[in-house]
Order: C-alpha cells, then sequence, then structure tokens
C-alpha cells in the first residue's frame, strides 16, 4: 500500500546522474530493453546494489504501453566479491598490498615512467632480529607490531606511493615519479628511506612492554622497463641483504655509485653536526675595493676546517647543510662571528667604517625565528648595525614575497643593510627592485668574467651599473680577476669591485 500508485523514484538512491539515466532510456528505446547494477534505497534509507532488468512491453501494433522492471539485492554478492578482491590483492594481517598487486602496480609504473622520463624506486625493507621478539613475546605480539610498523609506513609515504607486505617481516614500498634525473631520483628515495628508519625505530606500546625496533633497507632506482619485475625486486632484495650484512640499522642501493654517493652525503651530514657541535668552521675575507682603490669592506665567507680532510669547499657541504637545515645553525654562527669582528674593527679608526657582508641563505632567511634570532644576537654587541651586509638570492623573492619584504624591512629599520647577490641570473623584477629595502645590486661573476670578450656579457653590465645608479642603490661587480676589467668597470661607474685581482678570500691578519 505505501508503493501503489508510486514512480521508481521512491526506491532511487540519488547516486546516479542524469547521464546514467538517459544512457538507460537510449538502450530501452533502441534495443527493447536495459540490465544492468544501480544503486537503490530501502524504506529505511540505507542505500543498497541492485541486480535490476527492464523491458518495454509492447501490444500487437509494436507500440509500448508498459515496462516492467524486476530487480534483486546483490549485497551479499558485492560483499563476496570485495572480500575475494580483498585476499587476492591484499595482506589479510596488515591490509597492506599482497606481491601480486606490488607486482600489477610495478608495471603500470613501467608505463608511467616510459611516459614521464621520470625514475621510480623500489625500496626492500626487512625488520632486524624480528626473530628474537617472536621468539619472546609471542606471535600475537609480533602480529601486533607488524601492524604499527605497516601504519608508520603507510604514513612515511605519499598517497601515491604503494605500500606492500611481502610476508613475515619484510614489506616493500614503490616510490614514483622521483625526477628526471638518477641523482636526483637517489636523493629522493634515500630521503624517504631516512624517514621510514626514523618513524620504524620510535618505541611500540605493546602489550606489558616497549620495544624497540631497527630496519634494514635496500633500494633500486629504476626507469621505463630497462629491467623485468623480477629482476628489480631481486636487485633491491639484494641491496636489503648488504644493509644488514654491513650492521644493520642501514641502507644501501643495488647501483654502486649511488650507493657511493649516498655514503658521501650520509658522512659529509654527521661530519656537519659535528663541525657545529666542535667549531670547526672559519671565515675568510675578501676585500671589496672602491673606484680610488681603497678597501671599503669585506665579505666574510664561510670555510670549513675538518680535522682530517682539511679545508672543505662550501659547494661541497653547503647543499647538504641547506636540505638538512643545518644552515640553520650554521648560519646563526657566522653571523655571530661576524658581529665579533665588526666589534674589534671598532678599537681603531682605520677600520671602525668596513662594512662586513655575510651571506644568508634561503633555508635560514624563511626560517620563523630568522629575525628574533638575529636582532637577540646583535643586542650583545655595539656598532651600527649599517656596519653588517645581508646578501641575499633572487631566489629567496620568489616564493612569499611579502613575508620577505615584511622580514627584510623590519631588519632595515634597525640598520642593517641589503644587498641583492647574483643580479641578473634569476628573475629580476623591477617592481621588486623598488619595494624591497635594498643597498646594493650584485652583478654576477659570470657576467663579469665575459664581458671583455661578449658584446651582450658587456650590455648586461652597464645596464646593470645604470639600473642601479637609477635606483640610487650601490653596484658591486664580483669575480674581478684582471685589470682590463677593473679599467673597463670603472669606467662605467661601478662602485665597487671584488675578485682575486684584488684579493683571495683568506683570514683576516690580526
Amino acid at each position: 500500500h505505501e508503493v501503489l500508485g508510486q514512480t521508481p523514484r521512491i526506491i532511487s538512491s540519488g547516486m546516479h546522474d542524469a547521464e546514467f539515466y538517459r544512457q538507460v532510456w537510449k538502450e530501452i528505446k533502441i534495443f527493447g530493453g536495459w540490465s544492468g547494477e544501480v544503486w537503490n534505497k530501502r524504506k529505511s534509507g540505507e542505500v543498497f546494489p541492485a541486480q535490476q532488468v527492464i523491458t518495454a512491453v509492447k501490444d500487437k501494433a509494436g507500440k509500448t504501453t508498459h515496462y516492467l522492471s524486476t530487480f534483486s539485492d546483490i549485497t551479499a554478492r558485492k560483499l563476496s566479491e570485495e572480500q575475494i578482491h580483498q585476499l587476492a590483492f591484499y595482506d589479510p594481517l596488515t591490509n597492506l598490498a599482497n606481491r601480486r598487486l606490488l607486482e600489477d602496480h610495478i608495471t603500470q609504473a613501467f608505463a608511467s615512467s616510459a611516459r614521464s622520463k621520470s625514475y621510480c624506486a623500489l625500496l626492500f625493507l626487512d625488520l632486524d632480529h624480528f626473530k628474537h621478539l617472536n621468539d619472546t613475546l609471542g606471535h600475537k605480539q609480533g602480529d601486533e607490531l607488524l601492524k604499527m610498523v605497516a601504519q608508520r609506513l603507510k604514513e612515511s609515504v605519499r598517497e601515491v606511493d604503494t605500500v606492500a607486505r611481502q610476508g613475515g617481516d619484510e614489506f616493500i614500498v614503490l616510490l614514483e615519479d622521483l625526477g628526471q634525473f638518477s641523482g636526483d631520483a637517489a636523493k629522493n628515495a634515500q630521503h624517504v628511506a631516512e624517514k621510514v628508519l626514523d618513524s620504524i625505530s620510535r618505541p611500540y606500546s605493546l602489550t606489558d612492554s616497549h620495544y624497540v625496533l631497527t630496519a634494514s633497507i635496500g633500494i633500486n632506482v629504476f626507469i621505463d622497463h630497462h629491467q623485468t619485475v623480477e629482476e628489480l625486486m631481486k636487485r633491491s632484495d639484494l641491496a636489503m641483504y648488504q644493509a644488514k650484512a654491513e650492521g644493520r640499522d642501514a641502507i644501501r642501493f643495488f647501483d654502486p655509485s649511488m650507493q657511493e654517493k649516498a655514503a658521501r652525503r650520509s658522512e659529509i651530514e654527521n661530519d656537519l653536526r659535528q663541525a657545529i657541535e666542535l667549531q670547526q668552521f672559519v671565515l675568510h675575507y675578501q676585500p671589496k675595493i672602491t673606484q680610488e682603490g681603497v678597501v671599503h669592506g669585506y665579505e666574510a665567507l664561510l670555510r670549513w676546517n675538518h680535522p682530517s680532510k682539511g679545508m672543505i669547499a662550501p659547494m661541497d657541504f653547503i647543499p647538504i647543510a641547506e636540505e638538512t637545515g643545518l644552515i640553520i645553525p650554521i648560519g646563526q654562527w657566522v653571523f655571530e662571528q661576524a658581529c665579533a669582528q665588526v666589534q674589534s674593527w671598532q678599537a681603531d679608526v682605520e677600520t671602525k667604517n668596513l662594512v662586513l657582508a655575510i651571506n644568508v641563505s634561503a633555508r635560514q632567511f624563511r626560517h620563523k625565528h630568522f629575525v628574533d634570532d638575529l636582532l637577540g644576537s646583535y643586542a650583545e654587541f655595539s656598532f651600527p648595525a649599517g656596519l653588517i651586509e645581508l646578501e641575499v638570492t633572487e631566489s629567496l623573492l620568489m616564493d612569499d614575497l611579502s613575508t620577505t619584504v615584511a622580514k627584510m624591512k623590519e631588519l632595515n629599520k634597525v640598520g642593517f643593510y641589503f644587498a641583492l647577490d647574483d643580479f641578473g641570473t634569476g628573475f629580476s623584477s623591477l617592481s621588486y627592485l623598488k619595494n624591497l629595502p635594498l643597498s646594493c645590486l650584485k652583478i654576477d661573476q659570470s657576467f663579469v668574467q665575459d664581458m671583455l670578450d661578449d658584446p651582450e656579457d658587456a650590455a648586461i653590465v652597464e645596464t646593470i651599473i645604470t639600473l642601479g645608479k637609477t635606483l640610487k642603490l650601490q653596484v658591486i661587480a664580483e669575480g674581478v680577476e684582471t685589470k682590463q676589467q677593473a679599467d673597463v668597470l670603472k669606467a662605467l661607474g661601478c662602485n665597487l669591485m671584488q675578485g682575486y685581482y684584488f684579493g683571495r678570500p683568506a683570514p683576516l691578519e690580526h
């Protein structure tokens, strides 16, 4: 009695759009009927899957007089299908992908990688001494720990990545879209692996106890179809066993060259942390010369005096310091050393007005406590803030310009000056030159070194000098190596010069 006189809309779930129904009626008109799966609604409002058949009923003349619709509830069948799919493609304990589903994803990654020319990586992970836990705490506790490990693995990677359990205490992670260069891909894969190791090593709360665990990871970076799925998994497995053989709780690459780079990077990172604690850094100073040949000031350049490896070039450690965030305490140390140097100059009338420039990295500048840390350190000294010049690069201005401007203006109010380093090599914009509290433009040395031979570089140098004059900014040319270069820059009206012709970076003589 509740449905008599009603249309089928009374059981419509609302989960199908108008296009779905257009296609249904199109088939009915063409073929005289339709069958398929739909979502219907019970009286209670619960939505359920149904197998539905609609047939057109016609009279003797072939005219449609009625439509007959029959349907059956297929909830039980759907649940069975889901269970079968779950058993076929997922690990029943951890609900991670099983090897069958992983191999399917790897095959898809081959195809995607071939199109995008982007590298992927396969990480084999084995828990260290897991058998000991099973033997001492029992398999039930072991299973609980495996579930926790699975959850931490999923939290350590992106949604597009695949985490699988091969069985026992072995897990596999498929990382896609790691970059179009093998070096970048290896670095990104190592970063994920380090994140995974850190996550897994945190204590686990098991019944009546806390348990600490480590893991060994093998990595194979790949692209396109250069390896079969079987070869790929074998190589990652071999790398994992290499990690175990070398002491466990480690990461190893199958590719020896990548392993060597990763090992060198890891070694430098560890040494950097010690260098900060043991104060192994030193500052070298390169003079800045006026048109009259007078020393206007210096640029302080960071050097690392390693106890066993000697002096390490900035290009070998600064990028790693940037990636790890260690550049933040290193940059703060540089600032404090610069302040101490300027303070010492105040005792001599010949040096009290020298300006000291230091480089500020984008990572350091974006740190939320950057301004407070600098002002806190500066408060311990007594000299005009204008004797410290903070050099920033154009890349810093490309991200969150409003915050960058606010920080620069806050420091400029105290008296600090800003120089724009490597000017001309980035996305130069006259609008930010107008709005930023800059005191100086630095012409990149690549233009200076080629300006005598390349008319385009000569034109760029002249244009930057003219622009500086127009905006009432000092212009300094870096990388000046010959008298001829210096003479041309003087003739063009360049305010300051810096380079090997005037002096190499070196410790100051006291």
